[in-house]
């Protein structure tokens, strides 16, 4: 379970930490042309990112509601890593992609060391 609990800790403050990069470094394009769609999609990722940093504490901190969590939050993070790709594919950005696929595979070994 520990490789689980860091691999949501990482992951989570990973997305934390790339959108706010992101967002001061003025990166975000979408802003300026479909804000309501963008930060509607940064609020999902958000909560993915909660969602993966809870679990991951409570899987350290050997709770009984850690491993239910983790699974719903590795799901959320699965409909991003497929969703994401794309959006990196159509700008030929292929090394996002490649981090997206590392994470699915990552995020697929966790679970079977969850359950």
């Amino acid at each position: 379970m520990t490789f689980a609990a860091l691999f949501a800790l990482v992951v989570g403050v990973g997305m934390i930490g790339q959108w706010t990069l992101s967002y001061v470094s003025k990166q975000i394009p979408e802003l300026q042309d479909e804000p309501i769609r963008i930060w509607f999609h940064i609020a999902a990722e958000m909560v993915t990112a909660l969602c993966l940093i809870t679990s991951g504490i409570g899987l350290l901190a050997h709770q009984k509601w850690a491993s239910h969590i983790y699974l719903i939050s590795i799901g959320m993070l699965f409909y991003t890593a497929i969703v994401s790709p794309g959006y990196f594919a159509q700008k030929g950005q292929w090394q996002w992609v490649g981090i997206f696929a590392v994470l699915i595979i990552l995020g697929l070994t966790s679970i079977f060391l969850i359950i």
